[in-house]
């Protein structure tokens, strides 16, 4: 949540023709103006292929769109990161059955070493 008491800067952008003077926090500009960008370029899209469709309706369908969008890209990060979670989990496994298989003697000798290298 931002501080009223926050410095905000101010930039220009352009949606459907129409120039807009929006703050935001310093800093924030840039990312500010590419979201501006994305979003005029997505109601141009539907202005097109529209009849005469107004500006709200033009700005509702955009702001649905990039909604979904949005949950649409939440969704498969989301079944990567579990993807991902469930292969480290099968490696880990695997490691440790690996591990089990080595004689303790071997590890022990495997330590012995890496300390010497260490103390090298």
């Amino acid at each position: 949540m931002s501080d009223s008491t926050t410095p905000r800067n101010t930039t220009e952008i352009s949606l459907l023709g129409r120039s807009y003077t929006v703050s935001c926090q310093p800093g924030e500009e840039d990312g500010l103006t590419r979201a501006a960008a994305y979003l005029d370029l997505a109601m141009q899209g539907i202005q097109q292929r529209g009849n005469t469709i107004s500006a709200d309706k033009v700005a509702l369908m955009a702001a649905l769109n990039i909604s979904h969008e949005l949950i649409n890209s939440r969704d498969s990060e989301r079944a990567m990161q579990q993807d991902f979670e469930t292969r480290l989990t099968a490696l880990d496994r695997q490691l440790d059955a690996a591990l089990k298989q080595v004689p303790a003697e071997s590890v022990q000798r495997a330590k012995a070493r890496a300390d010497e290298a260490k103390n090298a």
